[in-house]
């Protein structure tokens, strides 16, 4: 794991407050690690086996972060 320290409070914030829309639908996601501005994402419960996992990650759960974190370049889902 090569979690960026500077980035990881920021990053968890944001998570935090998307975590009540991934839970209401019987998701959550867990942050895995933060290489070089990439966050690495675990989905969790019915989001990892939703067919609309990728659009949550990318349409969502990235440009949230991309818009609120600066440093942050990209989501990737890990399994």
């Amino acid at each position: 794991m090569t979690t960026d320290t500077k980035l990881y409070e920021p990053v968890k914030e944001v998570l935090d407050k998307l975590r009540p829309f991934l839970l209401r639908d019987g998701g959550d996601c867990e942050l895995v690690d933060i290489d070089e501005g990439i966050v690495k994402l675990r989905l969790l419960g019915a989001c990892g086996t939703c067919p609309s996992s990728t659009i949550t990650l990318k349409a969502g759960i990235e440009r949230a972060l991309l818009e609120e974190v600066p440093g942050v370049v990209e989501v990737e889902q890990v399994f």
